[in-house]
């Protein structure tokens, strides 16, 4: 009697998540890390590449899903939010992530991007943000900074800029968190937390563009300005920072203030970050860029919120089973009738 011997399938690696495609972007682009991170964490997610799906719009950004051996869709300027909208409700067993810019994702895209979070669809939102538009040659973006000198605003920019974490915390959003390119295990760590939210994660990613606007984030990067200038945040743990951890951050009321860590002033008087707080997610969000905060400030990196409720396509897919457990299945042209009709003689 023979026995069947089922094949172990071997595990994937991150080699099984590149395509053959040869990567375009400018040598030195923080594209590069982001889809390293990206393809390094997939094959311990447990997913079959058939089931993810990266979509993406238009952008040096959107070139993401010719990179990535997975289904993907390189859709059009600002939709890809509207797309994986339609994706995940027509199947939401899939691993849904979009691949976007902070022009794409906040200009053309921008209503796009806050409807699908206040939705709460079960997708994931990676947004570079750079500061500039890169693929068009440098004109400046929705998150360009005040005064910004580019080709399309030769004496410096007037617009205000977007904070893209207020801005999702501001539409609601189920999961809000900042990374960067150049910190490659932070990065992969908000990658695996943005993916295991049930729920729209946001998360943004500061990404040089080394052509158009090299240095925007250097502050935050490099080893002698970095822990000075970055505040990691830890769910549980006091606001500390500093090349020797001896500052912190504390509140007075709602409003943050710095203090140095010595004689009076202890760890344990410092804000304890708690990622279900909303309302101090909302100060952590503007804790750079409020004018009416003075001082100061570290940039926070890492997870500001997140909160469990419910996923549209869930709500969705359960109001259609009521509907027809209660009602029996739907009458399309009695639909197409509408309520109210009449005759005419």
């Amino acid at each position: 009697m023979s026995e069947t011997v089922t094949p172990i399938k071997p595990a994937l690696t991150a080699k099984d998540f590149s395509t053959d495609q040869e990567v375009r972007w400018c040598p030195g682009c923080g594209d590069y890390s982001i889809l390293a991170q990206v393809q390094k964490i997939m094959p311990g997610l447990g997913i079959p590449r058939e089931n993810i799906v990266i979509i993406s719009g238009i952008g040096c950004s959107s070139r993401f899903p010719y990179y990535m051996n997975t289904y993907g869709m390189h859709s059009i300027h600002g939709r890809a939010t509207a797309i994986a909208s339609g994706l995940k409700a027509s199947r939401p067993e899939l691993s849904v992530w979009i691949v976007t810019g902070d022009g794409d994702g906040l200009s053309i895209g921008g209503n796009h991007t806050i409807h699908l979070l206040r939705r709460n669809f079960d997708v994931n939102i990676l947004l570079f943000n750079n500061e500039i538009y890169g693929l068009t040659k440098g004109q400046y973006s929705p998150t360009s900074r005040e005064n910004k000198v580019t080709k399309s605003t030769p004496f410096g920019s007037i617009d205000h800029p977007f904070n893209p974490a207020a801005l999702a915390m501001g539409a609601d959003a189920s999961f809000v968190a900042r990374s960067m390119d150049r910190d490659t295990k932070h990065l992969q760590a908000m990658i695996l937390r943005a993916q295991e939210h049930k729920g729209c994660s946001f998360l943004e990613i500061y990404q040089n563009c080394n052509i158009f606007n090299d240095g925007a984030f250097e502050i935050f990067t490099e080893k002698s300005s970095k822990p000075e200038e970055a505040l990691f945040l830890e769910q549980g743990q006091p606001l500390v920072f500093g090349a020797t951890k001896n500052k912190g951050i504390k509140l007075d009321g709602l409003k943050p203030v710095v203090v140095e860590i010595s004689n009076g002033v202890s760890a344990d008087d410092l804000w304890i970050h708690d990622d279900k707080d909303f309302y101090k997610a909302q100060i952590l969000s503007r804790m750079f860029d409020d004018p009416r905060i003075e001082g100061h400030f570290p940039r926070p990196f890492g997870v500001f919120y997140q909160n469990e409720r419910a996923c549209y396509e869930d709500t969705m897919t359960m109001q259609i089973d009521e509907t027809i457990a209660t009602k029996g299945k739907g009458d399309l042209d009695k639909l197409l009738r509408g309520r109210e009709t009449w005759t005419i003689n």
